[in-house]
């Protein structure tokens, strides 16, 4: 090979290793199948203390494109998207066959965690002091488990 074609190869992994570099990505949105609209609003807004972002119809596909978000969340959204046939039915509060699914940051997690359970939020593994920091884990309205967590 030449020396030309070695640096115009190297020059080329120098400029893709710069885009790598610079790229930036995020999670945008997450859907959580649900069963009902309202329902799920009622308890991501009120139970558990989230933004409505949008509710927007969508007349072409009789649906609804809700966006709802943790208080002070910039990035990262729920969307709450309507279980359409038997399928998407039976994945309501499954998502992950009995995982984890979402892990929710917060700042203060005993004012969290007192405020959840006061709106009646089921816990169904008590706090512990992690290495990583503090972590219970709760059900939502249809049973999807989430980390409440606040890191170290």
């Amino acid at each position: 090979m030449s020396s030309r074609a070695g640096r115009s190869r190297n020059r080329a992994r120098r400029f893709l290793g710069f885009i790598m570099c610079t790229m930036k990505q995020a999670i945008g949105y997450v859907a959580v199948v649900v069963r009902d609209y309202d329902e799920a609003i009622d308890f991501y807004v009120k139970t558990l203390g989230f933004d409505l972002v949008e509710d927007t119809f969508i007349a072409a596909q009789n649906k609804r494109w809700v966006l709802v978000a943790p208080p002070g969340a910039t990035e990262s959204r729920l969307l709450l998207a309507r279980a359409v046939g038997p399928e998407q039915v039976a994945c309501i509060g499954n998502q992950t066959g009995g995982r984890v699914f979402l892990f929710l940051h917060t700042d203060d997690f005993w004012r969290d965690f007192r405020r959840y359970q006061e709106r009646g939020i089921v816990f169904v593994r008590e706090p512990k002091e992690e290495p990583y920091g503090t972590v219970a884990v709760f059900r939502d309205l249809y049973g999807n488990l989430w980390d409440l967590l606040q890191l170290r």
